[in-house]
């Protein structure tokens, strides 16, 4: 499927954006682990979400979580834990991508975990069994999706997790929105230096608990209005935190930078409400940022830079090239056919310096099966007309996305027609 993406003359709307994903499929895990007979309210409806919460609920022999890598990680450490035996697989792009750091840490707490097919990489055969815990060192570059779901098993392990990092942390926000959630269910989970993470023993207790809404998703949205040349132009997004423990949050400081600003309609933290933000300002004239601790909004920025001609060099990359596709290869390819010219270096540095080359004619931009390529290259219709192939995808994060740039104004086709409700 193509869609074909035309933006109105002007932006004046509320969004209700979708919860958070984040915090939903922590919460989930948590959910489980603590016994819980009361669901979170305000899951995402998107889905990474949903297919954790059908492997909770039916918990089959063969559970297959598609294309979603957190669910792979945060199941694969949940079933090693519990009791029974479980095969855990995904599509051919999961099965490409690696896992054996996690699977070497949980056995050496003791869990029975075996390749089916090959080494490193799904799918996994998993006998969960009660765990000891203790002291368990890995390091801090991977994933922290690896990071966080070690840490979510340790309430329930005999003796607790004493989780040490070696080396260069990354992502160090999302560990910290991890212990954050499990600390709202009861969890005695902390730093207790720099590098090292004590959780203690100590059961989990289910309760009420509402999720906050997705800052991730409330990215495209300042992208939208970076971009676009009306200054009367305005979005109010439903269901955000001031102080949120969500990593993405650092958005609104990071657009400031491009001439978007953020207001909140109170001071009050912690309490879910709307957020205004508009067109205020001119752009940095060069942007320069260290996304290590937030490398999901790395394409939105690369592709709105791009757009406003404003030169960057990204840091703090070396993530992307293991998430749903080589994102930075991705990058480079589909803004070269819009006549952006990128390189990168240490597969973990983007950079553009202004370089450009002839765009190509009716150029579709393809999405590699990743949300965040589709997701991230539609605001471009601020600018001019923008194709894109295959946009599903953004049901793994965003289900409603096409729909909310329909009720906004944006003309959405596909090929077929008008846009397929």
């Amino acid at each position: 499927m193509r869609y074909t993406i035309e933006a109105p003359s002007s932006l004046n709307a509320v969004i209700s954006l979708p919860a958070s994903k984040s915090i939903s499929n922590r919460a989930l895990i948590i959910y489980a682990l603590s016994g819980g007979q009361t669901l979170p309210k305000n899951l995402s409806d998107c889905d990474d979400t949903e297919v954790i919460i059908e492997a909770l609920r039916h918990m089959p022999e063969e559970i297959n979580i598609k294309a979603a890598g957190t669910a792979m990680r945060f199941m694969t450490a949940y079933l090693s834990a519990m009791e029974g035996t479980h095969i855990i697989t995904g599509t051919e792009r999961m099965k490409q991508r690696p896992i054996g750091v996690l699977v070497d840490a949980l056995r050496r707490l003791g869990a029975h975990i075996s390749y089916v097919g090959k080494e490193g990489f799904p799918p996994l055969r998993i006998t969960g069994h009660p765990l000891e815990g203790g002291l368990l060192e890995v390091p801090g570059g991977i994933s922290s999706q690896y990071i966080s779901a070690l840490l979510m098993i340790g309430p329930i392990l005999t003796n607790g997790l004493e989780l040490r990092l070696s080396g260069d942390i990354i992502s160090r926000p999302y560990i910290d929105l991890t212990l954050w959630t499990m600390r709202e269910f009861g969890a005695d989970a902390e730093w207790i230096s720099g590098d090292t993470i004590l959780v203690k023993a100590k059961p989990y207790h289910n309760h009420e608990y509402f999720i906050e809404n997705d800052w991730s998703g409330a990215s495209y949205w300042y992208e939208m209005l970076a971009l676009s040349d009306n200054p009367e132009d305005e979005i109010r997004l439903t269901g955000l935190m001031d102080g949120s423990k969500q990593g993405d949050s650092m958005v609104k400081y990071i657009f400031s930078l491009l001439g978007v600003k953020t207001q909140f309609e109170s001071k009050e933290a912690g309490i879910p409400q709307t957020v205004t933000i508009r067109r205020m300002g001119p752009c940095v004239p060069r942007l320069d940022y260290d996304f290590k601790s937030v490398p999901d909004l790395a394409q939105t920025f690369v592709v709105t830079c791009c757009l406003l001609g404003v030169p960057f060099r990204f840091t703090g990359l070396s993530t992307l090239k293991i998430k749903e596709t080589d994102r930075i290869d991705a990058l480079k390819k589909e803004l070269k056919k819009l006549g952006y010219v990128l390189h990168d270096q240490d597969e973990s540095i983007l950079s553009w310096d202004g370089e450009r080359c002839e765009p190509q004619h009716d150029a579709v931009i393809d999405t590699y099966e990743d949300h965040r390529m589709a997701l991230s290259f539609a605001p471009i219709a601020m600018r001019h007309t923008i194709t894109i192939n295959n946009p599903q995808v953004v049901t793994k994060s965003y289900p409603r996305f096409w729909d909310d740039l329909q009720s906004v104004g944006f003309k959405v086709k596909s090929e077929y027609g008008n846009f397929p409700h």
